[in-house]
């Protein structure tokens, strides 16, 4: 009996962290095809909105609560460009939560990917290290659609946070106003097999390039190779 618990104990020691781990992985991987699918459609998010942006959340398939007031519950993947002030090419991914609020789903229970464009330092270091509001502890707004839409715009140069949607093969932009993200702790430990802070991944190269983010960061890295906000 002894021999028999002990040996289901060490099934279960080995198998659990295994499985959080593969599901991570999916998650990235997820992460990364929604992430070329929209960069391919004809109308997506403009060159140089995204071309300015210092980090890119991916959210794959979060679903609106059936109860309540339409609360959200979502995980995905944060990539940030490297380098202190987000100059670089984009960097390992960590883990982050949507929490909270209603975000305003058109297409009531259907599983919806979005995409957040962070636009300033201040929104990606402050993701990085705590639980932001968007709308209030940063400013966030839907973010422009179409190839002769312009950063330019008085909205989106207001906006420390463009946020996007595709459901249903519907894309555009929406609002998270009232929503939080913030660093996704648990899941980053089951991804790279320690506890590491999403900071640490970030700037300090705490952990290596994980195989399932090849294909979201070698789309960023196509669509987007440099920061043009930080020219001059």
């Amino acid at each position: 009996m002894k021999k028999t618990i002990f040996i289901w104990g060490l099934v279960l020691a080995i198998g659990v962290p295994a499985f959080a781990q593969r599901k991570e992985q999916k998650r990235v991987e997820d992460a990364g095809n929604v992430m070329k699918e929209i960069l391919d459609i004809p109308d997506d998010i403009p060159q140089d909105v995204i071309d300015k942006a210092d980090c890119v959340v991916v959210l794959p398939s979060v679903l609106k609560f059936a109860f309540g007031v339409g609360g959200s519950y979502g995980r995905g993947v944060m990539t940030c460009r490297s380098g202190a002030n987000y100059e670089g090419s984009w960097g390992v991914p960590t883990m982050i939560a949507l929490e909270g609020g209603s975000v305003g789903f058109q297409l009531g229970g259907q599983a919806t990917d979005f995409v957040l464009l962070l636009m300033t330092k201040r929104s990606a270091d402050n993701i990085l290290t705590s639980k932001v509001k968007l709308g209030g502890d940063a400013s966030a707004a839907a973010g422009p659609v179409g190839r002769n839409a312009s950063a330019e715009t008085d909205i989106t140069l207001r906006a420390e946070i463009l946020s996007y949607s595709r459901a249903r093969g519907l894309f555009a932009g929406i609002s998270l106003a009232g929503s939080t993200l913030r660093p996704d702790n648990g899941a980053n430990e089951n991804l790279y097999g320690k506890k590491v802070a999403a900071k640490d991944i970030v700037f300090n190269h705490a952990v290596p390039m994980p195989p399932s983010a090849k294909l979201l960061i070698d789309t960023l890295n196509k669509k987007s190779p440099k920061n043009t906000s930080k020219n001059g």
